[in-house]
């Protein structure tokens, strides 16, 4: 899979006269090798996946790491740098590119500390980017990524009806993530257990949950707190963090209330947020345009005296936001095969109500990945 990964990379690299590519997000490094470290730049170590048009590829990446690299790199050569030792990651870049007449990187997910170094490096020779072959690449995703895909909608099921269950009055919201890590930490390792044979995936949810109840709700992307939830307020979940099975991301929201809607308003603007992502659920399709998703979502939403909303949705994958994005002014046409996050929401001064799912493009539609009721009955705790 990665070898063929590799090789279709080179070959956009050969029609685009790039000789030597310098990869730098790790997405994109596990992408075309299977490589990942958990850590990447957070402790300043940089990793560098360098592939020459001739299909050559060298990993630089740290010695701390090197073991790991050795058992999951799917390269045919790896060059470790150990901390204040000689050139460290520096070491390896001057021969990897001195015959290089073009070269490609990723001028948004390279290290600020590399791109330095790298445009010191490569001041005569011509610079592009390589940063839209890959997103091309990664946008229709193969049979064993669309299983991924329904694996990880099964960890967010399991996440969202154990949070849901944790959901009560006089309960702090931590406690809500507590139940929702657990569930999607089980299911997750049944599935590794079951179906996969790399036992180094963790099945841990490494992402703090998105949660927001009462007063808070409005704060899109609130943390769990000690805050303590109480009969009437409504309440906030979201997964499009904490979903990444086998580092596979999807996106996952509901809305709820705790045993009645205490201020009665609120009711409607739900309402709303749930046709707004009904109408873009029905144009779904192959054929049609990202922005068009969009269109028909806010239009619901202004139609109804709310004011312009935030993107639809977006294409997700090994990263939390891929190509295409359901937005007005991306024209590209869906295709089957693409993965995305379909959200309805709306927001006033005091409230804001969002649902949203994740799905497959089909031929004649799509495939739901997440699924929990969200008819205004249902969320009433």
């Amino acid at each position: 899979m990665y070898a063929s990964r590799i090789q279709k990379f080179c070959q956009r690299l050969s029609e685009k006269n790039v000789d030597v590519a310098l990869v730098t997000d790790e997405d994109n490094i596990y992408y075309l090798t299977g490589y990942y470290d958990y850590l990447h730049m957070e402790f300043g170590r940089p990793t560098i996946l360098v592939i020459s048009q001739d299909e050559n590829s060298l990993l630089i990446t740290p010695t701390i790491d090197l073991n790991t690299a050795k058992a999951s790199a799917k390269v045919k050569q790896i060059a470790a740098w150990n901390d204040g030792m000689g050139h460290e990651w520096r070491e390896e870049l001057p021969k990897a590119v001195k015959d290089a007449n073009f070269v490609g990187i990723e001028p948004d997910h390279m290290p600020p500390l590399v791109r330095r170094y790298v445009d010191n490096l490569l001041d005569t020779r011509t610079v592009c980017s390589v940063s839209s072959i890959l997103a091309d690449m990664r946008m229709i995703k193969s049979a064993q990524e669309l299983q991924l895909a329904r694996d990880a909608g099964q960890v967010a099921n399991a996440m969202m009806l154990a949070g849901r269950a944790a959901i009560k009055d006089g309960v702090p919201e931590y406690e809500v993530a507590i139940a929702t890590s657990q569930a999607g930490t089980r299911k997750a390792a049944e599935l590794l257990s079951a179906n996969y044979e790399d036992t180094d995936m963790s099945p841990n949810t490494h992402f703090l949950q998105i949660m927001a109840s009462g007063k808070e709700i409005t704060k899109t992307h609130h943390r769990a707190t000690t805050r303590i939830m109480k009969t009437g307020e409504p309440v906030f979940l979201c997964f499009c963090g904490m979903t990444n099975f086998h580092r596979f991301k999807l996106g996952f929201d509901r809305t709820f209330w705790i045993g009645e809607i205490a201020d009665k308003s609120q009711a409607a603007v739900y309402e709303v947020a749930v046709e707004s992502q009904k109408a873009a659920l029905a144009v779904l399709r192959p054929g049609i345009t990202a922005e068009a998703v969009h269109a028909a979502y806010a239009k619901v939403i202004q139609d109804a005296g709310y004011d312009y909303p935030f993107r639809c949705g977006r294409a997700t994958g090994f990263s939390f936001l891929e190509k295409p994005q359901l937005v007005t002014g991306d024209k590209t046409r869906l295709e089957p095969g693409m993965v995305f996050a379909v959200d309805g929401s709306v927001t006033v001064d005091n409230f804001r109500a969002q649902v949203g799912d994740s799905v497959i493009i089909t031929k004649d539609g799509y495939e739901p990945l997440t699924n929990h009721p969200k008819s205004l009955k249902d969320v009433i705790i």
